[in-house]
């Protein structure tokens, strides 16, 4: 296919479509230029970050891994058309998936890598990043963060085979792939053509049609106090259920409000409101066997806790009690979590929101201070 470049109907000049030398250079477009990946044929206003190339996994490393403004996971894998492996190209995407979600169980070692990435490119956490990709507010992107770590733990990937040419034998095998069965796998092909000291690319891609005719499962959805409790009792257990609904009840007593998450596993932050200022105390998830998030990352933001010594008397207190074991490795900018179930002890349970009054009024007292 040639395209046509002409200035003001005149100086006509017909170019030809040329070739990506090497699969990096396609890479290195890509990463620069997110936004010449069409996932808003997906839905209109999906818009990705591509947040790091050669992401390692045990099956090697991943060419690009990227995130919309959803939380959804894309891999993204660059072949040349001339590439001898591009016939096996859909197997390796999933060979991909498949490491991401198996051996990456710990979703703070995850956010660490992308952590070094944005702090090595832009002198950014990740979070921070995103919320200047997608312009958002820290409660967004704590949101997406919370859909990523859902999405991650459920396997819930999306793949983009990206090339300079596909041929119809690998369209049909998408289609076929996404007509039956749940994997998302797009192919989008690049055509490249130089024009003068312009570089064009005409985007394609081929799977999207299939995927919106067939109702996607594990969709995020907006939780609330009643929708929480039946997931959390029918897919976690009684138990897990009695523990939330009391963290609920104290959180009441201590004019604590939850804000409940529209993500995959039911999930809900408990937020303190203080001189028109949020604090994120701790946060409740239904995912592994039902989940305590601890957010140290928030409580470095936070007086008199931005103060490592502070932070160190609060995880001090959390590990005297029997059950709770954090590493003093976690309490810098991650959210270590404890299983929900630790509490069922009543005196347990005591001491651990005894801590979080203590926690509250050391906040308090430095506000007023």
């Amino acid at each position: 296919m040639s395209i046509i470049v002409s200035k003001k109907g005149q100086n006509t000049r017909i170019l030809d479509k040329s070739d990506f030398q090497k699969e990096n250079v396609l890479q290195e477009y890509i990463h620069n230029n997110p936004e010449s990946i069409p996932i808003y044929e997906l839905k209109e206003d999906k818009k990705l970050y591509v947040a790091k190339r050669e992401f390692p996994t045990n099956s090697g490393p991943i060419d690009a891994l990227a995130f919309d403004n959803d939380g959804d996971i894309y891999i993204v894998e660059t072949k040349l058309y001339k590439n001898p492996d591009k016939r096996t190209v859909v197997a390796q995407v999933l060979d991909y998936g498949a490491a991401l979600w198996k051996h990456l169980t710990d979703f703070n070692k995850f956010i660490e890598i992308l952590n070094q990435e944005t702090q090595k490119n832009f002198n950014l956490n990740f979070q921070e990043k995103i919320e200047d990709f997608f312009d958002i507010g820290n409660d967004q992107s704590e949101i997406m963060i919370d859909s990523i770590r859902d999405n991650l733990n459920n396997g819930n990937i999306k793949f983009v085979i990206l090339m300079d040419s596909i041929d119809k034998r690998l369209k049909d095998l998408i289609i076929y792939v996404n007509q039956n069965s749940q994997f998302d796998i797009y192919a989008v092909q690049f055509e490249y053509y130089r024009f003068e000291d312009y570089e064009i690319i005409i985007p394609k891609i081929f799977g999207v049609e299939v995927k919106k005719k067939i109702s996607e499962p594990g969709k995020a959805k907006q939780w609330d106090r009643k929708s929480f409790m039946e997931e959390m009792k029918t897919k976690i257990g009684i138990t897990e259920e009695n523990i939330t609904n009391n963290l609920l009840n104290w959180a009441g007593t201590m004019q604590l409000e939850p804000h409940w998450s529209k993500t995959i596993n039911a999930h809900f932050h408990l937020i303190m409101s203080s001189y028109d200022t949020e604090y994120k105390i701790f946060s409740v998830s239904t995912e592994l066997g039902g989940r305590i998030w601890i957010r140290f990352g928030d409580y470095s933001k936070y007086p008199p806790f931005d103060n490592e010594e502070k932070r160190n008397e609060l995880l001090n207190r959390l590990n005297s009690i029997d059950g709770i074991s954090i590493s003093s490795n976690q309490t810098i900018t991650k959210s270590p979590s404890i299983i929900l179930s630790v509490l069922k002890s009543e005196s347990i349970f005591k001491r651990f929101v005894e801590v979080y009054e203590w926690f509250i009024k050391e906040i308090k007292n430095k506000k007023s201070g």
